[in-house]
């Protein structure tokens, strides 16, 4: 539900923009559970009109197609190394100090030497 101060931040930014907020769209066209009527008829949005939507806390949902959503990397393939002790203990110290898990810390690492190495 809209309180007072969200309506006039809507109002200030359709003024600043000369365009209709998210808001404002999908109280035009209907619920953004209403899929791709939404869509449709929505205005063309710009990437900073989007950011800012997001960022406002707008639903931004009905503006993406769902449908054709993918992770990047593809799915994880799963490798088992064995270390020495002295070796996980140096990597838990160092993971410690970055404030990340040791498995963040090897992939970094790990990616850091891929990219820099030639092909």
């Amino acid at each position: 539900m809209a309180t007072k101060s969200d309506k006039s931040l809507s109002d200030a930014s359709k003024a600043d923009t000369g365009q209709q907020s998210v808001r404002d769209v999908t109280a035009a066209y209907g619920s953004s559970r209403s899929g791709e009527a939404v869509r449709a008829n929505a205005k063309p949005m710009t990437v900073e009109e989007f950011d800012a939507a997001f960022d406002n806390g707008e639903d931004i949902d009905h503006l993406i197609d769902w449908s054709s959503a993918r992770r990047i990397n593809g799915p994880a393939k799963r490798v088992n190394v064995d270390f020495p002790p002295w070796m996980v203990r140096g990597l838990d110290n160092q993971a410690k100090k970055r404030g990340v898990t040791r498995q963040a810390l090897i992939k970094m690492w790990l990616a850091d030497r891929l990219e820099a190495a030639p092909l």
